[in-house]
């Protein structure tokens, strides 16, 4: 039996940044059920920071976790363009609403605009938004260093640990895992698409988290993208595409299909469909699916995240919920948590707790 102050499932994003956060200050066990950390969403990320991506209810953590991401170097600058077919004026009046009172920087555009940007762009996508402090994200660099700090700190990874069962005595958390027994004084479920299933295996009432499948693939067309293409968004939420190294496109139907948790792996309708959808916006070729892959994004009902202690029991603190933007709210969300888990240091500014916290479905 090991004795931590702190248990945290999943090694993810989500679980890692928080272990870097609290294990300075407080013993910290990381539990993952996989053979790596970041096998699941973390590692299948399009790796963007887009401070309007999530909505007004997310931004303050994305506008929050700037400074740290761009100090770190995890940044690129990269630029986002939200387009809108010819009588779609209203997508881009309700963005640049939702938007009107927060530090986002947003700038309409119209057809000439959007062609500069563009090349071969169709006729009828005559709308859009343009977002100059749009950035690409290291993923992979975010993801160790933020593993690396936490081992610096003290903290034990413990691999191919899917918890089981979880039993609260009155004291601490009796914790039964593949890997073996462990126990800790507080739980924190980062167990991303298994958030709720954490919950249940301990004996917590869960938060209605629901796993969905987004689908993404890697293509190469005819032109070849440029590499200083912005991130394309439609304002219909049916697609987005960026370019990648070597002339290639990541390309996404912006899908959302319910799964159960699980290593999940794209379906040829939906690369078919982003194709198709791709080839309505631009006059370019696809030459070549060159790889496709598959992750879920996990969501509470109201689509924020879920970060605080459980009202049913203090012990157990929630950090999940936190969809497709866990990679650009990182350092935000995990100072926040961190804030709440040891009563003490700095909570991010512009920050509301009470927006996160899981009490607000009890």
């Amino acid at each position: 039996m090991s004795d931590f102050d702190i248990a945290i499932t999943g090694a993810g994003m989500a679980g890692a940044s928080l272990a870097a956060a609290l294990a300075p200050h407080r013993s910290v066990l990381l539990l993952e059920g996989e053979d790596q950390a970041g096998y699941h969403s973390t590692g299948r990320s399009a790796a963007f920071w887009d401070e309007s991506y999530g909505g007004p209810g997310v931004q303050p953590l994305t506008s929050a976790s700037f400074p740290a991401l761009s100090e770190g170097g995890f940044l690129r600058p990269r630029g986002a363009l939200h387009i809108a077919q010819s009588g779609q004026q209203q997508d881009v009046a309700a963005m640049l609403d939702a938007f009107a009172d927060s530090p986002v920087r947003m700038e309409e555009l119209d057809r000439g605009g959007i062609e500069e940007r563009v090349p071969g762009i169709r006729a009828g996508w005559d709308h859009g938004v343009w977002e100059p402090d749009c950035r690409d994200i290291d993923v992979g660099s975010l993801h160790a260093h933020y593993l690396s700090a936490s081992a610096r700190a003290g903290a034990t990874l413990q691999t191919r640990a899917s918890l089981r069962q979880a039993q609260w005595s009155g004291d601490e958390w009796l914790i039964e895992t593949a890997a073996g027994s462990f126990s800790a004084a507080l739980l924190v479920n980062a167990a991303g698409a298994w958030a709720d299933a954490v919950a249940l295996a301990s004996g917590v009432r869960r938060c209605g988290i629901r796993p969905f499948r987004r689908s993404i693939a890697q293509i190469r067309t005819r032109p070849a993208a440029s590499a200083d293409l912005p991130l394309i968004l439609g304002l219909d939420g049916s697609f987005y595409f960026k370019p990648d190294a070597g002339g290639r496109l990541w390309l996404s139907p912006h899908d959302e299909v319910p799964s159960d948790p699980c290593d999940a792996a794209p379906e040829e309708i939906a690369i078919a469909t982003a194709i198709a959808r791709f080839e309505e916006v631009v006059d370019w070729t696809v030459e070549t699916v060159e790889r496709r892959w598959a992750g879920l994004r996990s969501f509470a009902p109201d689509r924020l995240p879920v970060i605080g202690r459980a009202p049913d029991n203090d012990a157990f603190f929630w950090f999940a919920g936190q969809g497709g933007f866990g990679i650009q709210t990182a350092p935000a969300a995990a100072a926040l948590a961190a804030y709440l888990i040891l009563g003490s240091g700095k909570m991010p500014d512009a920050i509301e707790p009470a927006r996160y916290s899981p009490a607000r479905f009890a």
